[in-house]
């Protein structure tokens, strides 16, 4: 753990201002969302019967900051990586770890008989004395596995490094591109 934590710091490091800017407007689109609709920011848009419980704003800020984190993962320092060669986790763990935190936060957050989904599974009253106090408990899991996939994307930025691929034997491109010539020339 202490090595993923060492490689994850080495990778902030590394970071190019390019992906902290996106870092930035990451964390704040998700924050949007997720406070618009959960009416944590309040607006005409949409409301909430229950108010907002002390510990909703720092679970909604905090996973907010650590989902543009992760988002900002995605986006490839511009000298660093051929176009071509992306590193990605064939299974997708990272993504599906992320995309669940960020549902878990937006159920931890929102009110509990706003949701359709429990008040479908417990109805108006059973949401209140079910699924309200689970809220806190879905809160800290969106926030482990949100933290979890951004320790796995940045440690993977160092351990599993694309380097950029190094062009081809110059004699061999040229000889290549004289061959294609010739054989174009024929036709």
């Amino acid at each position: 753990m202490l090595t993923t934590l060492g490689y994850a710091k080495q990778a902030l490091g590394q970071w190019t201002a390019r992906q902290i800017l996106m870092a930035a407007l990451a964390a704040i689109a998700v924050g949007l969302l997720i406070g618009i609709a959960t009416v944590l920011i309040p607006n005409p848009v949409f409301a909430r019967d229950i108010p907002p419980v002390w510990w909703n704003y720092p679970v909604w800020i905090v996973t907010s900051i650590i989902s543009g984190m992760l988002i900002a993962t995605y986006i490839q320092p511009v000298s660093s990586v051929d176009e071509d060669a992306i590193a990605l986790d064939p299974k997708g763990r990272q993504g599906k770890l992320g995309m669940l935190g960020g549902f878990l936060s937006w159920f931890a957050v929102g009110c509990p008989v706003c949701n359709k989904l429990a008040l479908i599974a417990f109805g108006y009253s059973g949401a209140i004395t079910y699924f309200a106090p689970i809220q806190p408990f879905l809160g800290v899991a969106a926030l482990l596995l949100t933290s979890v996939a951004l320790l796995w994307r940045l440690k993977g930025q160092i351990v599993c490094r694309v380097a950029p691929t190094p062009p081809a034997n110059q004699s061999f491109t040229q000889e290549h591109v004289s061959t294609q010539e010739h054989v174009s020339t024929r036709l």
